[in-house]
């Protein structure tokens, strides 16, 4: 699963966050824009290893961020009721606006 974030969860990721612009640059460009991370890697001339640092960073960041009334839960469950609580978690990301 590729990690994607709109622009309105990564700036409200960031803001809690003290990085340097080029690191804003880096995670916006993976996490917002969906490019891949090697093109920062070459265009910055930095290792995969920061590169994929500076996402974690702000991706670990979003994924704090629950909306008011939401919980996160990890579960090991049979593969029918895994399917169900997967169409679950898109239904609510869909109404709140965001992408599946």
């Amino acid at each position: 699963m590729k990690k994607r974030l709109t622009e309105v969860q990564f700036k409200t990721a960031v803001a809690s966050l003290n990085i340097g612009a080029q690191t804003l640059e880096i995670a916006r460009g993976v996490l917002v824009d969906g490019r891949p991370q090697t093109d920062f890697a070459e265009a910055f001339g930095l290792s995969k290893g920061a590169i994929s640092q500076a996402v974690t960073r702000v991706w670990e960041a979003a994924q704090a961020q629950l909306p008011q009334g939401f919980e996160r839960v990890t579960a090991i469950l049979p593969a029918h009721q895994a399917f169900i609580v997967k169409r679950w978690e898109a239904d609510a990301k869909r109404k709140q606006g965001t992408q599946a």
